[in-house]
């Protein structure tokens, strides 16, 4: 019971903050790129590899890549090896008002498991979803009064992680898209083994309001991927990925296309006939509202009771929208509406057609 009201608690103080609607407004996008461990806390030692040195090699060149994009601010949690606590990562991230965190990690099993994988927040699936959730969340124990500090959360038991899954509930739908991101990018440009998008109970992403994804960049307990991980031209390999990926993310937030990105969409569904006749050469502005790997059935009750949803697939991840609109003051009317349906995280998209188009030119051109 304990755990259910500070998780409300949590999740009430969450509303102040920016409801992230990057297309919105003219602030940077700011990505707070957070390097697993560090000082006192090692990180996992497969193969006498030092997980803390490789991860902030990987974040620190990771974030060297998208300084030097216009329109985004790079926060790190560290850029030393020094330790910082979980809650401490956390508090970088929300202090900033970002609107991403990407904590980046190597992971340690069997001398055979290989492959990147990409997490959000959520109750583990399995086995070992767990077993990489508990073996991040083990620092704390390197806290003094971590018990006080971390609420009761117990690493070694699976109940701890369902206060946890409240605080980010608004972010979800963000974090899955951001993550998709990620691990396609590894797949597609670094043809690693896909471990999948996946949900696991990760201290590290309980407080911070805002999308936010855990990165297992590789296992160290892996003799060749160990290597690899370790070497300058892996570190580098991985850290344009991730860069790419998540200026991927960010023009799926602001409409704009990001070079060498390729769209991969298919004609929209949707359960209102209204929505697909438009012309071609007429702009119309559509509010996404969830984005998932799971192709759902365009019903009122899969929406909260909304009707007039329309679906459209990019890669393996499929957006739902709602509405379709001729004016963006009508739109963001809408979003009001939306967000007394329990749609906090919605944001408008400009279309010509069914083709996403910037929603930046469209507003300046009205």
């Amino acid at each position: 019971m304990r755990f259910i009201k500070i998780a409300l608690f949590f999740v009430v103080a969450a509303l102040s903050f920016s409801s992230n609607l990057y297309a919105q407004n003219d602030k940077p996008f700011t990505v707070v790129i957070d390097a697993g461990h560090g000082g006192k806390d090692p990180g996992n030692r497969g193969n006498n590899y030092y997980e803390k040195k490789i991860v902030l090699n990987i974040a620190l060149k990771t974030g060297a890549i998208l300084e030097k994009e216009k329109d985004v601010k790079v926060v790190y949690t560290r850029k030393s090896d020094k330790y910082v606590t979980l809650n401490g990562r956390a508090n970088v991230a929300n202090k900033a008002k970002a609107d991403l965190f990407v904590s980046i990690h190597c992971d340690a099993h069997t001398s055979n498991a290989y492959g990147a994988g990409t997490f959000v927040l959520g109750l583990h699936r399995n086995k070992d979803n767990f077993r990489i959730a508990q073996k991040e969340n083990a620092v704390i124990f390197l806290e003094d009064n971590y018990e006080q500090k971390y609420d009761g959360f117990d690493p070694n038991n699976p109940e701890s992680v369902i206060s946890l899954v409240l605080m980010q509930e608004d972010y979800l739908n963000q974090s899955i898209e951001a993550a998709n991101y990620i691990q396609q990018s590894f797949v597609k440009y670094l043809k690693r083994k896909n471990r999948s998008v996946k949900q696991g109970g990760f201290l590290v992403l309980r407080n911070t309001y805002m999308p936010s994804v855990l990165v297992e960049t590789g296992f160290l307990t892996n003799s060749k991927e160990g290597a690899y991980l370790n070497s300058k031209r892996g570190q580098t390999e991985i850290s344009k990925a991730i860069a790419k990926a998540i200026m991927q993310y960010k023009s799926s937030l602001d409409g704009t296309l990001f070079t060498g990105l390729v769209m991969d969409t298919v004609p929209v569904e949707t359960t209102s006939a209204s929505t697909t006749s438009s012309s071609a050469s007429a702009t119309t502005f559509r509010i996404q509202i969830a984005a998932s790997t799971k192709k759902m059935a365009l019903k009122p009750y899969n929406f909260k009771g909304l009707s007039e949803i329309s679906r459209l697939k990019s890669g393996n991840l499929y957006r739902y929208y709602y509405g379709s609109f001729t004016s963006y003051k009508t739109a963001k009317k809408a979003v009001s509406k939306l967000t007394t349906k329990g749609y906090r995280g919605a944001y408008i998209k400009a279309f010509k057609g069914n083709k996403e188009v910037s929603i930046t030119h469209e507003m300046k051109s009205k």
